[in-house]
């Protein structure tokens, strides 16, 4: 997709946006999920987060996996947590528009036409995101002791392009949130977590902390994206104010 040929006021107020922004937000459920299914735990040893694996909580057996003896009988609601996540992320891909993500959802703002850069970087974000998604929808539906690889890849997918999705909205939104620095920073601790597991193979005395520095900032940033343009689009739609647009990009 090229950059718009001529100067464009994203609308900011459409029920399309404004549906993917909370598309994007829900995410946060995986947080209360995550809760109760360690309140559930059934394991010899009670669950850890600093040195329990996150797939653990939603291995379907009850047994020794890889060395590690869990049981999670809520196994279901995590799994069904990491679907709904990777849905809302998909459905936030889908629905924001590249415009929009040019602009922060700032309204009235132009897109300027031959500024390539703001432009790729709104679509890589997109991309990136739904890969993100994808890859968390994959992980609930191919829990990590079926015996398949296809967890793990998308394990992979979510940690390595939901990272990237951040740094790359982080830099975007630099100068037109105050957020934005708190968006590249979530992109920061995560890739950095996700080169030190691949230069240690995760054998560091707390796996489950390093893991959590991996995921928990993809999802906290991408929430937090999906709040500012919540509530600009909001406050754009209870203002009532007119959006010239030549549509939606």
């Amino acid at each position: 997709m090229s950059p718009p040929a001529a100067a464009y006021i994203p609308d900011t107020a459409s029920t399309r946006q404004y549906v993917g922004a909370w598309s994007v937000l829900s995410v946060l459920q995986y947080f209360a999920a995550e809760t109760a299914v360690i309140g559930a735990w059934a394991g010899p040893q009670p669950y850890d987060r600093r040195t329990g694996y996150i797939s653990d909580l939603g291995a379907v057996n009850c047994g020794i996996y890889d060395g590690r003896d869990v049981c999670s009988p809520l196994h279901w609601l995590m799994n069904a947590s990491f679907v709904v996540q990777g849905l809302g992320m998909l459905l936030g891909a889908l629905l924001l528009s590249s415009g929009l993500l040019c602009v922060a959802a700032r309204a009235g703002v132009r897109v300027q036409p031959g500024r390539r850069k703001p432009w790729l970087a709104a679509l890589w974000m997109r991309v990136l995101t739904g890969t993100a998604g994808a890859g968390t929808v994959i992980v609930g539906l191919v829990p990590e002791d079926v015996g398949s690889d296809w967890h793990f890849a998308g394990a992979l997918m979510y940690f390595i392009a939901g990272a990237a999705a951040l740094l790359v909205l982080g830099m975007l939104w630099l100068n037109q949130t105050p957020l934005g620095w708190f968006i590249l920073a979530c992109g920061v601790v995560s890739a950095a977590a996700l080169v030190t597991g691949g230069l240690t193979r995760m054998h560091v005395p707390e796996p489950g902390t390093l893991e959590r520095l991996m995921g928990y900032p993809v999802t906290l940033g991408v929430a937090c994206a999906g709040l500012v343009v919540a509530q600009r689009v909001r406050r754009h739609r209870k203002e009532g104010r007119p959006v010239a647009s030549a549509g939606s990009r």
